[in-house]
């Protein structure tokens, strides 16, 4: 007897859920609480949808900050080749960027949505829009339907949780997972804004706002540990009210909830260490002896960064190349490889790319993404206690995850 699954929620991991169940051969109806399908995939990759990361499955492991081992299963159900097959099946053609970040060639991040949503039409599957879960039903000890908000019940043999974690509110992922799961007994790991811009306690960044580094190296340490939280080469932004840019939304995902005590470091110059950097420093200033330092820094760094430098380190920019000190020399070198910043807050949930935090993967079994205190109730997505860097790899676990969760739950509901 063909089996029934509800999908709640339309998003990465429920679409592609909705989509593996029918595959599998289910009855599948996807119920999604907003006006249209895959909202926050419209807005990933600044609308270009960065779906996936063109690495190895073990590269990939390697890119998940919290709980990587819970991914084995999904990813040999989907992995990232698999995910750009099946995209390139659906009529989307890919291109690979700049550190195996995979687009759809339009740079159309509808394109995505359109082909998914035509594939659950194609494969017969039932799409509610504007309807909200208010319940999962459970009957004998396990999932048996979904109330929805107006009352109207649906019953299937299983239900699939995937209504995103809390991040990109607007996008109508506002927490609701929890409290359905939370009614049969789930707990919470606090749920937090993850890939999120980091507030600073020093107000200068905001005179750069705007302002884009290439090739600097981002480092974070807390008071008294003996190894860094964090430190790794890449793009930084500065904003009005501190940094964003990759490597500052991947700090994020790593800080703890108290900041006091954390450092930032920016090294400038990567490629260069002190000594090297100052040989250089010593030729630029002899070279330009007769012009102000503000010339000889603004070869160093971008103009604007360059006069916060100076003013940093407590000169003018009129400052004579040929009068610099070898202490005031010093002290250039030392803000070029350590420029230091103090976090003093992330951003909200609002900003935040993904949620960290959410369903403890103690409580969902690896192997088909069960719950484990609810049989017949499967968890995928952002809802879980995974996250990851950037890149296109959060998306891809919703994808994994989600496509999981549809071929189990065709396969082990109850005929």
């Amino acid at each position: 007897m063909q089996k029934t699954a509800i999908v709640i929620g339309g998003g990465a991991a429920g679409l592609m859920a909705a989509l593996f169940a029918a595959r599998g051969g289910a009855r599948a109806a996807l119920v999604e609480r907003t006006e249209k399908l895959g909202k926050k995939i419209y807005i990933t990759g600044k609308g270009r949808c960065n779906l996936t990361n063109a690495v190895s499955r073990e590269e990939f492991l390697e890119r998940v900050l919290h709980n990587p081992r819970f991914l084995y299963a999904s990813l040999a159900a989907l992995d990232p080749a698999g995910l750009m097959r099946l995209m390139e099946e659906l009529g989307v053609p890919l291109k690979t960027e700049r550190g195996g970040r995979v687009f759809p060639a339009s740079d159309k991040a509808s394109d995505v949505t359109s082909a998914l949503a035509k594939e659950l039409q194609r494969l017969g599957v039932s799409v509610r829009l504007n309807a909200r879960a208010a319940e999962i039903l459970a009957e004998n000890g396990r999932a048996a339907g979904v109330r929805l908000e107006d009352g109207t019940r649906l019953l299937a043999d299983a239900v699939i949780l995937a209504t995103g974690g809390k991040s990109y509110p607007s996008t109508g992922s506002t927490g609701d997972g929890y409290q359905l799961a939370a009614a049969h007994g789930h707990s919470l790991v606090e749920p937090l804004p993850a890939l999120v811009p980091i507030e600073t306690a020093e107000n200068w960044p905001k005179e750069l706002t705007g302002l884009t580094l290439k090739n600097v190296r981002l480092s974070a340490a807390a008071d008294g540990a003996k190894k860094p939280l964090f430190s790794e080469q890449g793009e930084l932004l500065f904003t009005h009210f501190g940094i964003s840019g990759p490597l500052a939304l991947t700090l994020s995902s790593l800080l703890p909830k108290e900041l006091s005590g954390v450092k930032l470091l920016i090294d400038l110059k990567p490629a260069l260490d002190a000594e090297t950097l100052e040989k250089r420093l010593i030729r630029d200033l002899h070279e330009n002896a007769k012009r102000p330092l503000i010339a000889v820094m603004s070869g160093l760094a971008p103009h604007s960064l360059a006069l916060k430098l100076v003013e940093l380190a407590g000169l003018s920019p009129a400052h004579p190349s040929n009068a610099v000190t070898q202490g005031e020399r010093r002290r250039i070198v030392g803000l070029l490889k350590a420029l230091p910043l103090t976090p003093s807050a992330l951003r909200g949930f609002s900003e935040a790319v993904v949620t960290r935090g959410g369903i403890p993967v103690k409580e969902v079994n690896p192997s088909t993404m069960e719950s484990k205190l609810l049989p017949g109730l499967y968890i995928a997505g952002e809802l879980l206690d995974v996250d990851a860097t950037t890149g296109g790899f959060n998306l891809q676990i919703a994808f994994s995850t989600g496509a999981l969760a549809g071929k189990s739950a065709a396969k082990e509901g109850i005929a």
